[in-house]
């Protein structure tokens, strides 16, 4: 079953996995990083939204940890190079920019994907198509909207770390699932309902969902989610249009008064 773009799928239960998970691993070369990056940033599923924008400073009050708090990150500029504006995604550069990402901040990142995009049926989870790669290769690329990204994502990476390390003590990574889905179910939404205290992470942890999904509906495996059935080879001679795609063609032409130049069928 497809994923639904822009909901947090959880399971609130006492069957959830309870152990910590394991690192997450890089398996993607930076070619195809960066091929999945060119894809993603054509992606319709991924509009400019309120989170890539500065997030305005919300009144301290009351919150599950006692009060609001946001990470005052300065991050160093970016100096790379771009590859230009008509990159050659065949053969693209092997590494125009520095990564971004530490260790922990991917294996932060993978278990936050795998609650946005969790394993489900046949369909693989969101970091084991690698989609927080994909995510590193976004906020490291010395382009406006994905430096404006790159603070707002690392920004929410930060604020959830903290929240962990607030309510229980640990770092996010080491939490249980139940607590994980703690925190996230209060930041899942940005909607007239959100609670002050959480507003400004919820901005940003929107983006950072549909980053998620964007980046996963970019791979292989997203697509084939999706259902997609397009660039298939036709086997054997290619058998034109049906007769009733020829119909509608020929309907079309008649309303807008350009029978005549209508493709004769042998």
């Amino acid at each position: 079953m497809m994923k639904k773009p822009g909901l947090i799928q959880t399971t609130a239960g006492d069957d959830l996995q309870q152990d910590p998970l394991p690192a997450y691993t890089n398996r993607l070369s930076r070619r195809d990083s960066l091929k999945l990056l060119a894809a993603l940033a054509a992606s319709t599923l991924l509009p400019a939204l309120p989170g890539c924008e500065p997030v305005p400073t919300a009144t301290k009050t009351g919150n599950a940890t006692g009060t609001e708090h946001w990470p005052e990150l300065k991050l160093p500029a970016i100096d790379a190079k771009g590859y230009g504006k008509d990159p050659n995604l065949i053969m693209p550069p092997e590494a125009p920019w520095p990564l971004t990402l530490t260790a922990a901040q991917l294996t932060m990142l993978a278990q936050l994907a795998d609650i946005v995009v969790p394993a489900e049926g046949n369909s693989p989870s969101a970091s084991q198509v690698q989609v927080p790669s994909v995510v590193d290769e976004w906020v490291s690329a010395p382009y406006p909207s994905q430096q404006r990204d790159r603070l707002t994502i690392l920004s929410a990476l930060a604020w959830i770390d903290d929240e962990a390390k607030l309510r229980f003590d640990s770092p996010f990574t080491a939490l249980t699932a139940i607590e994980q889905l703690a925190i996230v179910d209060d930041i899942a939404y940005d909607n007239e309902n959100t609670p002050l205290q959480f507003q400004r992470i919820a901005k940003a942890f929107a983006r950072l969902r549909n980053l998620v999904l964007a980046a996963y509906f970019c791979t292989p495996e997203g697509i084939k989610d999706i259902g997609y059935l397009g660039n298939v080879p036709i086997a054997g001679a290619y058998p034109g249009p049906t007769a009733e795609a020829y119909a509608h063609l020929d309907n079309t032409l008649a309303q807008l008064g350009l029978t005549e130049f209508a493709y004769p069928v042998a």
